[in-house]
């Protein structure tokens, strides 16, 4: 028999690629890390010899969720202003609170806690955009966690840097001292196209060509966005995006509520990416990105949580159901986005992406063993006719008990494994205690 790390049997794999297959009373095998074999749970067992075994006899095991687009130091502005319009939100309350207390702790404790909640919910990667980026790969590193870090640059003065050159310097400084690291790698993270100006945009699409790199972008996220961009520079954002060269297979675009369809087919000839976060979009009003439309297209959309302060969870599996149930209702059809193209879009959607797909975002022999189990024991998961729709409208982040990163457990039994949840919770009180009464005064 074969030597092993781990053995995993669950009830069901769901693989991802092929898209749509389940596999009952499979397992997967691991070795340094990487997935060595998919087979069924008679052949693993009769084949390899493990040094740990998990028996999850009412689980499936799907690929790792993948966030694409958030903000994670900004747990620690869960709930502080909520039920306002975006440019509201942002100017009035978001901006002011970052000004007055972003700073390399405020970074660790709050991206430590977002790290804590998503890997619980079965996040095993997440795309950053924010200050001190640095720090939270340090955090991602401690965690266990694979990360993908925004060299941020913005038009707005901060603790972080104060011009869009002192910005994109750190940028590049970060990306040199990630580099060589397993789990982090960088990308860049303009902020906007109303907050960096067309020529510094060009700028960094060079760089991101020189360094292969992906640019995150937030873009049309708003009607007022479009409009305020058409008052100024008669151009939509999209348009000036394209006339300094940044559509293509670079492009992460996120939010994109305001396409229209001819900037759906300019996406799609050029291989762009959305990063379409639902429950955000939809606590703003900021609009419905038409995920449907653009996946049929041939446009590759992935899903992220956004912010907290913007969302207010990081619930990967709850994003799946309503990207979901919302593709339905915009496009007037039932069929739109299934549950294989909605676990697609947390898995190997966001994967490719990132240029990731040969890496993770599937169960396949070769690949990296990032993987979530969730339990569909419960009373609210049966009966069960298809485990992968059951996965997409029934469960809920509380069913994860498992997560691997690499092969390395980072919950175990519902457990964190690399971080501890009380220090983490006591550190976010004492930020809301000093925020809270700061604003009371």
């Amino acid at each position: 028999m074969e030597g092993v790390d781990t053995l995993i049997h669950a009830r069901w794999v769901i693989p991802v690629e092929p898209s749509g297959s389940v596999l009952e009373d499979h397992g997967v095998a691991i070795r340094d890390g990487r997935i060595l074999a998919v087979a069924g749970n008679d052949e693993l067992r009769g084949s390899y010899r493990a040094d740990t075994q998990h028996d999850l006899g009412e689980h499936v095991l799907i690929p790792g969720l993948i966030n694409a687009h958030t903000h994670t130091a900004m747990t620690l502005l869960r709930g502080m202003a909520d039920d306002l319009p975006l440019m509201t939100w942002l100017t009035e309350h978001i901006w002011p609170a970052e000004q007055r207390w972003v700073s390399e702790a405020f970074v660790r404790d709050g991206s430590t806690l977002a790290m804590g909640e998503m890997l619980r919910g079965g996040v095993t990667c997440f795309n950053d955009m924010y200050f001190y980026p640095e720090v939270t790969g340090e955090a991602a590193r401690q965690v266990g966690m694979r990360a993908q870090l925004g060299m941020i640059v913005i038009g707005v003065p901060s603790g972080y840097a104060q011009s869009l050159d002192e910005y994109l310097e750190k940028g590049l400084a970060l990306h040199e001292r990630f580099r060589d690291e397993p789990l982090v790698r960088t990308l860049f993270a303009p902020h906007s196209p109303y907050t960096v100006d067309d020529g510094f945009l060009g700028r960094i699409g060079e760089h991101a060509e020189r360094l292969d790199v992906p640019v995150h972008i937030h873009v049309q996220e708003t009607a007022d966005e479009v409009q305020q961009s058409l008052r100024e520079t008669g151009k939509r954002p999209l348009q000036r995006l394209e006339e300094v060269g940044l559509i293509s297979p670079r492009l992460l675009a996120v939010h994109a509520t305001q396409l229209e369809q001819t900037e759906i087919e300019r996406l799609a000839a050029a291989g762009a990416h959305v990063l379409h976060c639902p429950e955000a979009n939809l606590k703003l009003a900021s609009g419905f990105c038409p995920a449907a439309a653009l996946t049929r297209a041939g446009v590759n959309v992935a899903l992220g949580t956004d912010g907290v302060a913007s969302n207010n969870d990081l619930d990967l599996i709850g994003e799946m159901r309503t990207a979901a149930l919302l593709a339905k209702a915009v496009s007037g059809d039932a069929a739109a986005l299934p549950a294989e193209q909605a676990l697609a879009m947390v898995t190997i959607n966001a994967a490719r992406a990132f240029g990731l797909e040969e890496e993770i975002g599937s169960i396949e022999p070769g690949k990296s063993a990032d993987l979530t189990a969730i339990s569909l024991a419960d009373l609210n998961q049966h009966p069960i006719y298809n485990p992968l729709s059951q996965l997409v409208y029934a469960a809920n982040r509380q069913h994860v008990t498992d997560v691997w990163v690499a092969g390395e457990p980072r919950v175990r039994d519902g457990q964190l494994t690399t971080l501890d949840p009380a220090e983490t919770i006591a550190r976010a009180e004492q930020w809301r205690e000093r925020i809270a009464a700061d604003r009371a005064q």
